[in-house]
């Protein structure tokens, strides 16, 4: 059974639904390792110093970002750190927009939100209300290390999370040689534009996802089987990250959280959000994960 990516609330006004974010997508690209053709041995890649040809530890390895051809200022863990955001579990919404307002080229990976145990009505209020309005929420969240911007949307009896670019990540069209004016200025007659709304016209019909299949993946799956006889077959284990889950209740007044969530917009503009709680002392912090870390002691035998 796949388990949650991360545990966390979404967080909207004074209410809080406790959810889990699980992956909407399922990878079925086939993947390929490269094998010395000698003995069919894997080869590794290797980190290399690229002017002595001799092999960096990880202990050696800094990070440096490259401000100019072969100039380069190392950073410290602590200037990263000092720039990442602070964890936290809550999706934060910042605010409810009309879902036609936002361009299909802002929305990137989806994610499917599952609601915690006893948190059912409140993920039901918030996914219908969604619906009904006809609105999606814009939120942050912070998974791992970075902060994304993302949208919550109903789907179905699902509440979706759909991770977003920024705008800075995007290219402005205006930067190609895109054709503008009218039809007539491409010398397009009414006939054509007809003709061409009827063919769309006769190729319409319902969307139907099972009906599109990746047929070259099929066909390399065959290859594959018939390889399987006479070469082997080369297995890969796989760990999924264990995520605590979260503790709801549905016993909660929503009437009264949703109305002070609309006196208090109404009586002030969107505070920003509360700074999330102070991490243990990094001291503490570093001696329990050294303490995981360690390894347990071989026992002597006679």
């Amino acid at each position: 059974m796949a388990r949650p990516i991360w545990s966390g609330t979404i967080s909207f006004g004074l209410l809080n639904i406790p959810v889990q974010l699980m992956s909407g997508e399922r990878r079925t690209d086939i993947q390929f390792r490269m094998l010395d053709s000698r003995d069919n041995s894997p080869i590794r890649y290797e980190r290399v110093n690229a002017d002595t040809g001799e092999e960096v530890a990880w202990k050696d390895v800094v990070k440096a970002y490259e401000y100019d051809k072969g100039s380069y200022v190392v950073l410290e863990q602590d200037d990263i750190r000092s720039a990442a955001p602070e964890s936290h579990d809550s999706i934060d919404v910042e605010a409810f927009v009309d879902a036609e307002a936002i361009g299909p080229q802002y929305f990137e990976k989806p994610y499917v939100l599952v609601p915690a145990k006893r948190a059912e009505k409140g993920y039901v209020l918030l996914r219908d209300a969604l619906a009904s309005t006809g609105r999606i929420g814009v939120a942050r969240v912070v998974i791992r290390t970075r902060e994304h911007l993302c949208a919550l949307l109903p789907q179905g009896d699902a509440l979706l999370l759909l991770m977003m670019r920024y705008p800075q990540e995007l290219v402005d069209v205006e930067d190609y040689n895109i054709p503008e004016g009218k039809p007539s200025d491409y010398r397009i007659t009414p006939k054509e534009k007809q003709f061409s709304e009827q063919l769309i016209e006769s190729m319409s019909a319902d969307w139907k996802p099972d009906q599109y299949k990746d047929e070259f993946r099929a066909k390399l799956h065959q290859v594959i089987k018939k390889r399987m006889k006479s070469k082997g077959v080369v297995k890969k284990e796989e760990e999924e990250p264990e995520v605590a889950e979260h503790a709801a209740t549905n016993v909660v007044d929503f009437m009264s959280l949703l109305q002070q969530s609309i006196d208090r917009n109404k009586r002030t503009p969107a505070k920003k959000r509360a700074a999330p709680a102070k991490k243990a002392p990094r001291k503490a912090a570093k001696k329990a994960a050294k303490a995981r870390k360690a390894p347990a002691r071989k026992r002597k035998t006679a």
